[in-house]
């Protein structure tokens, strides 16, 4: 029975992740900056599983001692932890960075990098002391190294940054028993997506039949990468959902679906 914990779990992927390591028997801690948040994705869970095995506090990943309080409660309630993931991240409004606030673009950038960084201090600390773990960090679109989409400059340079991070930090690593990883979970309809064309109907219409086509469930892909990261263990792997070949047999599927309808 492993303990997990996951930033930014109150929604999307992470309360997906939630969800899928909960089904397999672990215990798992919900975060979110607040805490109301947290007690409403807590109380989701529990309509499901088993109350003994959840627990969740408010963390802004921003903030060090946060984090670190986040461990620290972790370990009080559960005795350890096994598994730490770093989930926590935002998008800006889709528009070039002249057309962003100051304010806009500092909280991107601290909530993804310097908050998957924090994180990944905090945790791999505590494992040290504990003697083992595995950390694994979100990464995204713009770790790829490929051309951006036009008004997610800030984002996706984020996670460019973080996929270097990863890289870097696989190496420095050097104990048997800790392991570090990276998740690329490929496009998903959340609401860090639906959100950009809250007021924009008219874009939506546009683009709703492609995203369906590139697109998956959150909880498709967090029921792959559950099984993933817990079977793991391997310093160094990156763990990547998506590529042409499942956005073609989507396509296909689609295909198939409207002819028998």
């Amino acid at each position: 029975m492993k303990t997990i914990i996951i930033t930014g779990s109150t929604r999307g992927i992470g309360f997906a992740l939630a969800r899928a390591f909960l089904k397999r028997g672990c215990r798992v801690v919900i975060s979110g900056r607040k805490q109301n948040s947290v007690d409403v994705a807590i109380e989701h869970l529990q309509n499901e599983f088993s109350s003994e095995k959840i627990a969740g506090y408010a963390c802004d990943v921003t903030e060090y001692d946060q984090l670190n309080r986040l461990w620290e409660k972790s370990v009080e309630k559960f005795g350890s932890v096994n598994i730490w993931i770093n989930n926590a991240g935002i998008s800006n409004t889709q528009n070039p960075p002249w057309d962003l606030s100051a304010e806009e673009i500092e909280c991107v950038v601290k909530t993804n990098m310097l908050g998957e960084i924090f994180g990944t201090k905090v945790a791999i600390s505590g494992f040290l002391r504990q003697g083992s773990g595995a950390l694994y960090n979100m990464e995204g679109m713009g770790a790829q190294g490929r051309r951006g989409v036009k008004g997610l400059s800030i984002y996706g340079s984020t996670k460019a940054g973080l996929r270097y991070f990863n890289d870097s930090i696989f190496t420095e690593i050097d104990k048997a028993q800790i392991n570090i990883g990276a998740i690329q979970p490929g496009m998903m309809l959340t609401e860090m997506v639906t959100g950009q064309y809250l007021n924009r109907r008219e874009d939506w219409e546009k683009v709703k039949g492609i995203f369906a086509i590139i697109s998956e469930k959150p909880e498709v892909v967090a029921e792959w990468l559950a099984e993933k990261i817990l079977s793991n263990t391997k310093n160094g792997v990156r763990f990547s959902y998506g590529g042409m070949l499942r956005m073609a047999t989507r396509l296909i599927k689609k295909q198939f679906q409207g002819q028998h309808k």
